[in-house]
């Protein structure tokens, strides 16, 4: 459509004006058009600047919809959608992927009314200020060969803000994102088993990432753990460019890192604070104080206890935090 197209050259040169005569130029059609694609665009709510003799600007903002990040995208794709509101976008992949959705199915949406998070725990969602994004795969293999997942995981969304912002995200094991020593992502990953084989019959990457919050926007007991990226990084990442660039890095860890973990696991280390930290190792009600050591090949969390004793921890036996503060 004419639209989206007018729509995608405009964002493309975010801040400059574009000429009716270059528009036309550019997409080949005519200046009426442009001017009507643009009308439209109005219409829906985009705004959209015209100014005598510069011609057509978008202003600057944070839309998260459909057209917004196909904009960010290097390469059109299927199988994804945007929605301004849903229930639980991972909960939201489970009914997808047994009404048969195709693996890849992405779902972006700009708020949940029932966020999930590790442990039975909610997810914070508010609108307007977070990106909430899910990605279904369908990956032949057993659950062993999934353990890295939530590790690598973080890693591909590591990769999507240090690729806007040239600032490096840290990871607290296995899979928090941590700026400024604060938690800015939350990572939930889901999977269904086959009864018969026992096989994965479907796996699915919950991302919850904080973009616009301010602290007051969090819960008294969050405000010294949470963090969004606006309080942490020196320049503002908008939310549809983080969803375009967090598709193409989890389509880079579905096509080339998911059974070749060793890839990325050098990039895992170097971004991992947890080691080489005191930290406390939680189990049920049993908690250990311990010295983080080193990550393995596996992506487990290697620790010595007070006694001298080691153990290599798996994502999702046990909890880890930290002894002085939140890391």
């Amino acid at each position: 459509m004419s639209r989206d197209r007018v729509y995608q050259a405009l964002a493309k040169r975010p801040g400059d004006f574009l000429s009716g005569q270059e528009l036309s130029r550019q997409l080949g059609i005519s200046r009426a058009a442009v001017w009507k694609a643009v009308e439209g665009l109005r219409r829906q709510g985009y705004d959209i600047e015209a100014r005598s003799g510069l011609g057509y600007r978008l202003a600057a903002g944070d839309r998260l919809d459909r057209r917004e990040v196909a904009a960010y995208l290097t390469a059109p794709r299927d199988d994804w959608q945007v929605l301004s509101q849903v229930d639980s976008t991972n909960t939201l992949c489970k009914r997808l992927a047994a009404d048969g959705a195709a693996d890849g199915t992405v779902v972006i949406a700009d708020t949940q009314t029932a966020g999930k998070g590790r442990r039975g725990r909610s997810f914070l969602s508010p609108p307007g200020v977070g990106l909430y994004q899910s990605i279904l795969w369908r990956p032949v293999c057993t659950p062993e060969q999934l353990l890295p997942l939530t590790a690598l995981s973080a890693v591909a969304v590591c990769r999507a803000v240090e690729r806007l912002s040239g600032v490096s995200p840290a990871i607290k094991w296995p899979n928090d994102l941590v700026m400024g020593e604060r938690k800015i992502c939350g990572i939930l990953t889901e999977l269904s088993l086959e009864g018969e084989s026992g096989h994965v019959e479907y796996a699915i990457v919950g991302i919850g990432i904080n973009c616009r919050q301010k602290p007051e926007n969090f819960p008294p007991e969050l405000r010294e753990i949470a963090g969004s990226l606006d309080m942490v990084l020196p320049v503002q990442v908008k939310r549809a460019a983080l969803a375009a660039a967090l598709m193409e890095e989890l389509d880079t860890l579905r096509r080339e890192v998911m059974f070749q973990p060793e890839k990325w696991l050098a990039d895992y280390r170097r971004r991992c604070l947890t080691v080489g930290s005191r930290v406390q190792v939680i189990r049920g009600d049993e908690r250990r104080e311990a010295e983080a050591l080193a990550v393995d090949e596996r992506f487990g969390l290697n620790v010595r206890y007070d006694d001298g004793k080691t153990e290599i921890l798996r994502s999702g036996e046990v909890s880890v935090r930290g002894l002085y503060g939140y890391v």
